[in-house]
């Protein structure tokens, strides 16, 4: 009986020693928002916008996995990330699955405390297709003698025809062909880049780069037009000093081969997109404080028809907004957030102006 006992108390401890370190192995975080939207002269709109939960899991002192499972609007699941990263030496990686493609600062880092305003500037929504994410393989890390960061993958492309319709084009560019990882078709792989830098105290600055050509299903990637070319360029900063920020993004798309995508497509996708914007934010609590209170000014302008070929351009696609309004942090990780949108474009039309707010928790 007392061998019994001994033994049934070792099986116990040794079962909780390795809960233990499988516990130390894994990692759970998260974060979502909710919104209230207003546009002017209609009914408000309601919204659980995104929750997502991540999962990261450490196999060895090399091999780790990084996972997040997200819904939108409720009742809308995707995955937004699923790679396995192998660490060869302090400075570099590779990776490979499921990844966010490096362009801007939004698309990397979209959790609702580390940005103003209710939701993401639009420039993120229409030329950057945030979220974007796709199926590829690369190596990240940094210079062993400078400040620099460097992010460099080769990835599936843009879907732009499948035989009854096109993905790509009008008001929202680039954004209906991604992919997201779902039995994505790859014909031709397109290569991302980026590079860091943050060799000065509170700066840190971003060049990236996007090339290649959109995909097509099997029987009509032969066809003209059913693909097109897709150089991105993207520039971005942002800067902290004590209670004062400072962010501002630039990014031009060029894109060849549109007039014959939109002849057998039946789209008016431009030949050319590009987009920017420049924010400014000011803490109004004194800084030894735990909560904060960021009063927020954004001025961005982006065209999905800064050139077209073989096509009549739509100025409503030319459009700007300013943003302004505060982010209360009641605590590290949650925030509440109000603003309003002055709203235009280049037509003679006017455009209606939307009052924002939200909450935003990332753990």
């Amino acid at each position: 009986m007392k061998k019994i006992t001994i033994f049934l108390l070792a099986t116990v401890l040794s079962v909780g020693v390795f809960a233990q370190e499988e516990k130390s192995k894994l990692t759970w975080g998260g974060y979502g928002e909710v919104f209230y939207n207003q546009v002017e002269g209609a009914n408000g709109k309601l919204d659980v916008n995104r929750f997502v939960v991540l999962m990261g899991y450490k196999f060895s002192d090399k091999v780790s996995l990084l996972s997040e499972i997200e819904y939108e609007h409720v009742n809308e699941v995707y995955v937004e990330q699923f790679y396995l990263n192998y660490k060869l030496t302090d400075n570099f990686n590779v990776r490979g699955g499921l990844m966010l493609v490096p362009m801007g600062i939004i698309n990397e880092y979209h959790e609702s405390p580390v940005f103003n305003g209710v939701d993401r500037p639009s420039v993120d929504k229409n030329i950057v297709p945030t979220t974007w994410r796709e199926i590829g393989v690369g190596v990240t890390g940094k210079f062993a003698e400078m400040p620099l960061s460097y992010q460099a993958y080769i990835f599936n492309g843009f879907k732009s025809y499948d035989g009854t319709k096109g993905y790509i084009g009008g008001s929202s560019g680039l954004r209906g062909g991604r992919q997201k990882g779902a039995s994505s078709t790859v014909n031709k792989p397109n290569l991302s880049l980026k590079f860091d830098y943050y060799g000065v105290t509170g700066l840190k600055l971003g060049l990236a780069g996007y090339f290649g050509r959109t995909q097509a299903t099997d029987n009509v990637d032969m066809l003209d037009g059913a693909d097109v070319g897709i150089s991105m360029l993207g520039l971005d900063a942002r800067y902290t000093i004590n209670r004062f920020n400072a962010r501002g993004q630039y990014v031009y798309t060029d894109i060849t081969d549109a007039a014959a995508y939109n002849a057998l497509a039946n789209k008016d996708l431009g030949s050319a997109m590009k987009g920017w914007y420049l924010e400014t934010s000011y803490n109004l609590l004194p800084l030894d404080k735990e909560q904060e209170l960021h009063a927020f000014a954004r001025y961005e302008q982006y065209d999905t028809h800064a050139k077209v070929d073989g096509i009549t351009k739509n100025n409503a696609y030319d459009r700007n907004e300013l943003t302004f309004g505060f982010n209360y942090h009641v605590a590290k990780g949650a925030v509440v957030k109000v603003d309003y949108q002055i709203k235009d474009d280049a037509t003679a039309n006017s455009v209606k102006n939307q009052f924002n707010m939200g909450i935003g928790i990332m753990f």
